[in-house]
């Protein structure tokens, strides 16, 4: 489909990438990677036309369609959210009128036996077949599917687009190129703006669709869910690996390994040559050996290793003073803005804890954030505890940086104190060091702000941190050690994120948003998406979802860390009136239920784990045709649906007693 020779792309003496050749295939799922910076967003301008490269060529065949989502783009706010959607149709559009005034001049003619007559048939056959195949007959059912799976209500489509934040607006954006169905598509960050439901919806379509997908984001699951091939930018090259993402890490390991032990032979090789040149230089009898030595010194290539950037962001919160034991407290607050964002919230964060706001976006996760920070007013009762000091970090930081600005400068601005003369220390712990801490905030890329702005962010000390959605634009290996520094630090954090791979082993405690209400869940984010998709258990190794209709009701799932179950039957009047011997008997059942339903649930993690390496082993090239493996995994998946049915049967039952 699309075929790049030898591009060059220079924006200063050292180029942002050289001789880089490549092709995009039909039905390729590309993830493309690399460090901030590295040039990503740029390869996909020159990819859409957008920007031409310094040398090279690109070749995209004449009749194929390119769809690009940039990561900010200037929105239109004159038209509603279907109105919008609809101008996907236009090409669709004006095949239509051709298709009605072909058949107008077929209607008005009468001579149906000449050859010209015919020839209009034949066009107007081509151009109606064209039309239904562009399925236009169904566009408004895909216009609905679309939307709503970006996580639109029916009731949002004739809203205009301006009562929309940036991040909806930008989803109208997507469901258009979705909607074009291109022959490639080509998506710089598409999740950033994205809850975890439209994620996974936007996974499921991905992998479902027929068009070539160029891809950048630093959603690890997400584009390892998505991905059948990586292209990485490095050091001003690009190495094109036939892998999804996972397996593109550890085969970059291995070929780094392999290059570095070459490296090493190959030096010594040179060290033993320029030691043997240097000893006999000036043998005459030696002299013929050292002449060889020298032209076969001149003659080696030398072995180029992968260069990696061993550069990485040491993130460490300075010390502060220990705050009280619960430093946020909310009792029965609310929020309205004409509309409810949502009522009777009552939350406990305890000193120490890592928490995470979690939902839809418009379900008040920023909101409530806002009420902690006493940005905006509220009804109840929220309480901040003893020596509590806030650190925010806020989803639009970023883009509030003053371009005309260095990066020193900054910095340099908001410091105060003895931190002044460390900001160059700093700064080169966020990368930023040398020459870069000269750079216009103007030209720094998305991941490369985000930096910046958490550089603020650890100039005073904090003891409770909250960050909303601090992720978007930092690459991979900037999001790890942001990750492990808030393991390592000793306050309290409240996190907003979409982020599964993010939040997976920080957290433990997920607050719910949704439908109004605020709902705990004690464990992780897995734990927390088990529980959204308890119908569908037997697909969480592949995909995991989350209930859309789950506000219409107020009963929580349990799940494993979660117990939602009826309080205790001593409140039930029925079990009041029941005989001791009759009670002891009804509480033994409850429990054999409960081990039996756990016991499930333990087989069931097994055989999806399972499931998940015999997966990894069979997308290797040399076990393809195992079929041990090939067996081993069919019957593992027969007993894992086997096992789902069981548990559906143990829960009803468990569901019955609990009710009695």
């Amino acid at each position: 489909m699309i075929s790049v020779e030898s591009l060059c792309v220079e924006f200063s003496v050292r180029p942002l990438f050289r001789d880089a050749s490549f092709v995009v295939n039909d039905r390729d799922r590309i993830a493309l990677v690399g460090k901030n910076g590295a040039g990503k967003s740029t390869l996909l301008k020159i990819l859409c036309g957008q920007q031409q490269p310094t040398s090279g060529v690109v070749s995209i065949p004449r009749d194929t369609t390119i769809g690009y989502l940039p990561q900010v783009m200037v929105l239109a706010d004159d038209t509603t959210v279907r109105e919008e959607a609809q101008k996907a149709f236009a090409d669709v559009a004006r095949l239509k009128a051709r298709v009605d005034r072909l058949q107008q001049q077929m209607a008005e003619r009468t001579d149906y036996e000449s050859p010209e007559y015919m020839a209009l048939v034949e066009r107007f056959t081509q151009e109606h077949e064209r039309y239904l195949m562009a399925g236009a007959e169904n566009q408004e059912a895909e216009l609905e599917r679309t939307l709503t799976g970006l996580g639109f209500e029916r009731t949002d489509f004739n809203r205009p687009t301006r009562e929309f934040s940036g991040g909806w607006r930008m989803r109208i954006e997507l469901a258009k190129i979705l909607l074009q169905r291109p022959d490639v598509l080509l998506l710089d960050e598409p999740t950033n703006h994205l809850d975890i439901e439209s994620i996974q919806w936007l996974e499921q379509f991905l992998s479902q669709s027929a068009s070539a997908v160029v891809l950048v984001s630093h959603d690890r699951a997400f584009i390892n869910n998505v991905s059948n091939r990586t292209l990485e930018i490095s050091c001003g090259r690009i190495i094109d690996y036939k892998v999804r993402y996972d397996e593109y890490v550890t085969l970059r390991r291995e070929r780094r390994e392999q290059q570095l032990r070459a490296y090493e032979n190959q030096q010594k090789e040179i060290a033993d040559m320029r030691a043997f040149i240097d000893r006999f230089r000036y043998q005459a009898t030696k002299a013929v050996q050292v002449q060889q030595k020298i032209r076969q010194l001149e003659k080696i290539v030398p072995v180029e290793v992968d260069d990696v950037d061993t550069a990485a962001m040491h993130l460490k919160f300075p010390p502060c003073l220990r705050s009280g034991d619960y430093p946020v407290i909310c009792d029965e607050v609310s929020k309205s803005y004409g509309h409810l964002v949502f009522d009777h919230v009552n939350l406990t964060i305890k000193r120490g804890e890592k928490v995470a706001f979690v939902g839809k976006n418009g379900e008040g996760k920023s909101t409530l954030v806002k009420c902690i920070m006493g940005e905006i007013p509220f009804d109840g009762q929220l309480k901040i505890g003893h020596n509590v000091q806030i650190g925010y970090f806020a989803q639009n930081q970023a883009q509030m940086l003053d371009e005309t600005l260095t990066v020193f400068q900054t910095i340099d601005n908001v410091a105060k104190g003895e931190v002044r003369l460390k900001i160059n220390d700093i700064l080169g712990a966020f990368m930023f060091g040398g020459e870069a801490s000269d750079k216009k905030v103007k030209v720094l890329s998305g991941g490369e702000r985000s930096r910046l702005a958490m550089i603020r962010l650890l100039l005073e000390p904090v003891n409770l941190l909250i960050l909303d959605e601090p992720t978007n634009h930092l690459d991979m290996a900037s999001k790890d050690v942001l990750k492990e520094a808030i393991r390592a630090f000793d306050g309290t954090a409240i996190i907003v994120s979409h982020d599964r791979e993010f939040l997976d082993g920080l957290v433990t405690k997920v607050y719910e948003f949704g439908g109004g209400r605020v709902r705990e869940h004690l464990g992780g984010i897995y734990d927390f998406l088990r529980s959204r998709q308890i119908s569908e258990l037997n697909q969480l190794g592949a995909s995991l979802g989350v209930n859309k209709d789950f506000p219409r009701s107020e009963q929580t799932v349990p799940s494993e860390g979660t117990k939602s179950f009826p309080e205790g039957n001593t409140k039930n009047p029925a079990v009041k009136a029941q005989s001791y011997a009759e009670h002891k008997e009804q509480q033994k059942r409850l429990r054999k239920a409960e081990r039996q339903v756990e016991e499930s649930e333990r087989k069931i993690g097994d055989m999806e784990r399972r499931l998940k390496e015999l997966d990894q082993l069979l997308m290797k090239p040399e076990n393809a045709s195992n079929m041990e493996f090939v067996t081993e995994y069919t019957t593992t998946k027969e007993a894992l649906d086997r096992e789902v049915e069981r548990w559906e049967q143990l829960s009803e039952e468990l569901e019955r007693l609990n009710s009695e």
